[in-house]
């Protein structure tokens, strides 16, 4: 009786061993290989990227054409310096410009923009929400993602085997009252940049015109690998969400400055925001949209990217009762199994963006 007693009390112990292994803990954050894809290193100071060495991560510096970044010439400067500096941690993408959109050497200008970058390593490019939300052309006309003289220089993109990761549209948040808006991130970033609050333009495009015009985009470009920046501006229904990626093989997402609404998903439905993950493990890439400037404080941006890493790794790897800033209330973690996590955090950065391991 004693000996089927130790056996079994054998068994149950290696069953839950077995069971433990299957996931991740929070002491297991700085033992797993992991890759930010979306970060803006715009300083000198290579604090984050030292950040990320201690925390075993690698960076993908992300440039876009944004009015109060530095310009795109300075923004490569950047970049290649964090590279040169950390080699084995940063990568970056390079972005263009939609100035002298309407003259006859854009084209041209645009690509040669291109190869420099590529030439310089540069895995692929960012497109940004100025296209569709600021850039007209000389008829006044919104110039949306869909216009075909993007054509040529998506070919050439697809040509060199790089990726297109881009930030089309915006949170469904952004064509609601602020006091409507589901999260909280988006109440404050739509607060202090009215100029993007779209419930305030009712004259500029849609919620749907944006979604439309880069489904158009990728429907017309079957061969390109595409990273829908931001959870593909679809952030606010995993359903909405997963009828893109079964129509879009050729599409994956990031979650930068999206967990938020994830989370805020979780609290009415956990099981639905993890099963969803979990089905579509192989098209889900981590990323923050974090960032360093010239006027950052090197220490104190370290610490809150620290921070960050360690509360977002806290929701996909436990079961544990959290709050967050962004989302009013109490939420579940995902507790996602080992292979999921190591996906999202790592194989699909380096399968979705070609970066060497």
């Amino acid at each position: 009786m004693t000996k089927s007693l130790s056996v079994s009390a054998l068994f149950l112990l290696t069953l839950s061993s077995a069971c433990t292994n299957d996931f991740y803990s929070e002491a297991d954050f700085k033992s797993v290989k992991k890759i930010d894809t979306h970060m803006h290193l715009h300083a000198e100071s290579t604090a984050l990227s030292e950040q990320a060495k201690k925390d075993n991560f690698r960076l993908l510096d992300v440039m876009v054409d944004v009015p109060d970044y530095p310009p795109l010439d300075d923004q490569e400067k950047f970049a290649l310096r964090q590279v040169k500096a950390y080699p084995e941690v940063v990568n970056y993408l390079t972005a263009f410009s939609l100035v002298n959109w309407d003259s006859a050497g854009w084209t041209d200008e645009t690509i040669a923009r291109l190869k420099t970058s590529f030439n310089n390593g540069a895995l692929g490019i960012k497109i940004w929400k100025n296209i569709g939300m600021v850039y007209k052309d000389s008829s006044d006309n919104f110039i949306m993602i869909d216009n075909p003289r993007f054509d040529p220089i998506i070919n050439y993109i697809v040509s060199q085997n790089k990726t297109v990761m881009g930030h089309l549209g915006e949170p469904k948040n952004c064509w609601l009252p602020v006091d409507q808006m589901t999260v909280n991130n988006d109440k404050n970033y739509f607060k202090n940049n009215p100029e993007y609050h779209m419930f305030l333009h009712p004259e500029y495009p849609s919620y749907q015109d944006q979604i439309t015009a880069r489904d158009n985009f990728l429907t017309r470009h079957p061969d390109m690998r595409f990273v829908g920046a931001h959870l593909g501006s679809l952030e606010y229904d995993v359903d909405s969400l997963t009828k893109r990626l079964d129509k879009f093989p050729n599409m994956a997402v990031d979650m930068a400055a999206r967990i938020s609404h994830l989370q805020y998903q979780s609290k009415s439905n956990r099981d639905k925001v993890r099963n969803f993950i979990i089905n579509y493990q192989d098209r889900l890439i981590y990323g923050t949209d974090s960032g360093i400037s010239s006027d950052s404080k090197p220490e104190q941006a370290s610490m809150e990217l620290n921070q960050h890493w360690l509360s977002d790794w806290k929701y996909f790897v436990t079961d544990e009762s959290m709050e967050v800033d962004e989302v009013d209330g109490k939420f579940t973690g995902l507790k996602l199994p080992k292979n999921v996590i190591d996906n999202i955090y790592y194989n699909n950065a380096i399968k979705w963006f070609n970066i060497n391991k």
